[in-house]
């Protein structure tokens, strides 16, 4: 209710033309930098006006979302929740990433009066209403892209240099910020639920999706061959490290777990075969299980991002009921295995060639799979005969 007020303040004041003047307010854009916590690994966008007359410091964002949804968590996993914009004084929301230790950095836009009056303007539209709410989208939709477009929207303005490197993709955007994080478990989570849409070469206007590279846009940015922004001034300084040493966690946990498999399963003693069963039932079920939420996240939700997922090449949903009858002496089980083992090899051999980027964590586990799979249709082959 309180940002509500606020932003009802700001609407008032500036809503006639004898109130207000261009000359002495000033738009800012406010790049907030990454947090500890997973919510705020990525960063933060707001703009902020000031008007030095009517003594006006108000900071607009569009990050804002509650809890008390009704379904909220079957909303947020179908990408049905709705953000919303919202605004608060300058003081009260730099205290909250003061208190986090994160950086904040601003750049000024050097706009004319009329710019001026276009980017308020859309901020007011975007406060009222049903205007204010918007459903949420990771690529193309969230608190920095609803920045970017009233920007861009009432300016005409130009970016020439890129400010990624060639080749980079959104997926390496995302790498790049749960690396800086120490998040390896959750890139390799994120890596396996997202489908081959984040694997196309960004533009400049696609990579200004993540606040960093929207910093980075606006600082190559030129209106009529001027700078956009000026030059980017540190608010806050953070103290949040960057640490890229555990990126490869996954990887070595999952090829020790992988190797040891495999010489259990060389040994031929009654332990060894029952572990070795246990296992191959725990593969089942569990990509069996992933590979219905690979589905559902594909088919059941909006979330764009998850659509086209070649991970369902070795996450079998069908392995889920599979593990029920395994048990089983069924001859068609090892047709069953045939099919997954060939489906697998073919995986693993164009592994690096794929339209979309494999988490390397997951490599040991699919060469794994395989050779359960090639055992599994000799077991029943032996078993139905």
């Amino acid at each position: 209710m309180r940002q509500v007020i606020i932003g009802l303040f700001l609407c008032i004041a500036i809503s006639s033309s004898a109130q207000i003047n261009p000359s002495h307010t000033r738009i800012s854009i406010i790049t907030c930098g990454p947090g500890e916590d997973l919510y705020s690994l990525f960063g933060h966008t707001a703009i902020r006006v000031t008007d030095t007359v009517n003594h006006i410091d108000i900071v607009y964002n569009w990050g804002g979302f509650t809890f008390d949804q009704p379904y909220f968590y079957i909303k947020f996993m179908r990408g049905k929740l709705l953000y919303y914009s919202l605004a608060d004084y300058y003081p009260d929301f730099m205290e909250e990433y003061a208190e986090e230790h994160r950086s904040v950095y601003e750049q000024v836009l050097n706009l004319d009066s009329a710019a001026k009056l276009g980017v308020i303007n859309a901020i007011n539209h975007n406060m009222e209403g049903e205007n204010k709410f918007y459903k949420y989208d990771f690529l193309l939709d969230n608190c920095t892209t609803r920045v970017k477009n009233i920007l861009f929207e009432n300016n005409t303005v130009k970016i020439t240099n890129n400010i990624v490197p060639d080749k980079t993709t959104s997926r390496d955007l995302i790498h790049y910020y749960l690396d800086r994080g120490s998040e390896p478990w959750t890139k390799l989570g994120i890596d396996i639920l997202l489908g081959s849409r984040v694997d196309r070469v960004v533009t400049n206007d696609e990579a200004m999706f993540m606040p960093e590279f929207f910093m980075k846009g606006l600082s190559e940015a030129k209106k009529q061959n001027a700078d956009f922004a000026q030059k980017t001034t540190v608010l806050l300084q953070g103290s949040v490290p960057e640490n890229n040493s555990e990126k490869y966690i996954p990887l070595i946990v999952l090829s020790i777990i992988c190797l040891l498999v495999f010489f259990i399963s060389r040994i031929q003693s009654s332990w060894a075969k029952t572990t070795i069963a246990f296992v191959d039932s725990l593969l089942l079920y569990t990509t069996g299980l992933l590979g219905v939420l690979i589905l559902f996240m594909w088919f059941g939700t909006d979330h764009t991002v998850c659509k086209n997922n070649f991970n369902i090449a070795w996450a079998f949903p069908l392995n889920f009921p599979i593990a029920f009858v395994a048990f089983r002496k069924r001859a068609w089980l090892s047709n069953y295995f045939l099919i997954t083992a060939v489906i697998t090899a073919i995986l693993l051999a164009t592994w690096f060639w794929l339209p979309q980027q494999l988490n390397i964590a997951l490599l040991p586990v699919v060469i794994l799979l395989l050779n359960r799979y090639v055992n599994l249709i000799d077991k029943y082959r032996r078993l139905s005969s």
